[in-house]
């Protein structure tokens, strides 16, 4: 379960995470959040972005917290004990993104160097939470997870992922695609950013890659079975056919006549 907390930001929106009282417009309507959780107790409930919530949230939150239940507007009382609440924050993003960078340029030395610091930056964030939420609010939560800035081996694992679902679409034409180092070193760069992290990404992966890809196999450059290695030449990516590459190998190994 997934609320995106902006949506709650005025305070009679907050009656969509339990219902509308009686009387009121939408009172048939069940509680987001409560039927969600009364449907499926064993739910990871998630509440994105917890910060941009109307202060009358954060007093549900309170009662889940420390009854493990919550009454929906029709006196249904919904059981939270054996759910999972998870609550993410962007409080102190810009303390995080002027802290040590991990981007592709860092050294093996610079990224200890920015683990060891981690421990400090941990204790500004929860300065910087306890201005922004209620002592008893904080006190109800269970574990405070600090996120570091992506490292170049983790932005490879998130373009090794993205590729692998492209090769996951081209299962039906019998095609799969093998990345150079060299372009997922590209891609992994021009495809971060420092301040909305690896979200980029995908779209870059989507132009650079998926839509060549595409106009290439309409074109019927590539065919049934084939292997497409992408590579980069002159700073771009390029597409080439792992068969061509193996025929040339061959041919360049044969003795001249």
């Amino acid at each position: 379960v997934q609320l995106d907390m902006s949506e709650f930001m005025v305070r009679h929106s907050i009656a969509r995470l339990v219902g509308s009282p009686p009387g009121y417009v939408g009172y048939e309507d069940a509680g987001q959040l409560t039927e969600a959780v009364r449907r499926r107790p064993y739910s990871i409930v998630v509440f994105d972005e917890i910060e941009k919530a109307h202060p009358e949230a954060f007093n549900i939150l309170l009662q889940i917290m420390e009854e493990g239940h919550l009454s929906d507007a029709k006196g249904q009382k919904v059981n939270f004990r054996n759910a999972i609440i998870i609550m993410t924050s962007n409080v102190g993003a810009d303390t995080i993104r002027r802290g040590p960078k991990l981007g592709f340029s860092f050294q093996q030395d610079e990224i200890t160097e920015s683990q060891s610091k981690h421990e400090e930056m941990r204790k500004t964030l929860l300065d910087q939470l306890k201005k922004q939420f209620r002592p008893e609010f904080i006190n109800r939560v269970d574990s405070i997870v600090v996120f570091q800035q992506l490292s170049k081996e983790d932005i490879r694992q998130i373009v090794d992922i993205i590729l692998e679902e492209v090769n996951e679409r081209l299962v039906d034409i019998e095609m799969r695609v093998e990345t150079t180092m060299a372009a997922k070193d590209w891609l992994g760069e021009h495809g971060y950013d420092e301040e909305f992290g690896a979200r980029p990404l995908r779209r870059l992966i989507q132009t650079e890659v998926e839509d060549l890809l595409s106009d290439a196999v309409l074109s019927h450059q590539f065919e049934e079975g084939d292997i497409i290695i992408v590579d980069m030449e002159d700073d771009k990516i390029v597409l080439k056919s792992k068969a061509t590459e193996e025929d040339i190998l061959v041919e360049e190994a044969l003795p001249t006549p």
